[in-house]
């Protein structure tokens, strides 16, 4: 996909990892559509996503302590800022969770379109990063229709599996 000067549209693909990034990997297919760059936390998990895609890492954190997810998650709230305008997207693309939501937030803060798909885990009552996001994202997409009752403006088209 081109923008309007016939260059390939900026897009960030961002997710936690787990099954965030797991569905965020089946849209594998159409990264190199774009001029794009996959977020994620780093883990040993996620660590050999850099020699297959545009990768930046930020800071894994978990809520098992409370002061230190507080604290990583300002510092990836840093992060996003930098990274957000130093590739200025067109685009931002989630799946949840942590690491998303700033950059979802910044992205409609200066009017770049924000899709979010909700979790395909999640086929009754809404999570976390869903309440966030769902005021601001563009596009909102759920992956089982039971969930168009709690979000009612969302779309859906099946699950991305």
């Amino acid at each position: 996909m081109k923008n309007k000067k016939g260059k390939k549209k900026k897009v960030i693909f961002v997710s936690s990892i787990g099954g965030h990034l797991t569905q965020m990997l089946q849209l594998k297919s159409i990264f190199n559509d774009y001029n794009y760059l996959l977020i994620t936390e780093k883990s040993e998990v996620s660590i050999g996503l850099k020699d297959k895609y545009n990768t930046r890492y930020y800071m894994y954190c978990n809520k098992k302590n409370f002061l230190k997810y507080f604290f990583v998650n300002v510092v990836n709230g840093f992060h996003s800022v930098y990274t957000f305008f130093s590739f200025w997207p067109d685009v931002i693309v989630t799946t949840g969770a942590n690491t998303a939501i700033p950059l979802c937030y910044l992205g409609r803060i200066f009017g770049k379109k924000v899709i979010f798909i909700e979790s395909f885990a999640k086929r009754n009552g809404k999570n976390f990063s869903g309440k966030l996001a769902y005021p601001v994202a563009t596009t909102f997409i759920v992956q089982w229709e039971s969930m168009l009752k709690y979000y009612p403006k969302a779309k859906y088209f099946g699950g991305i599996y």
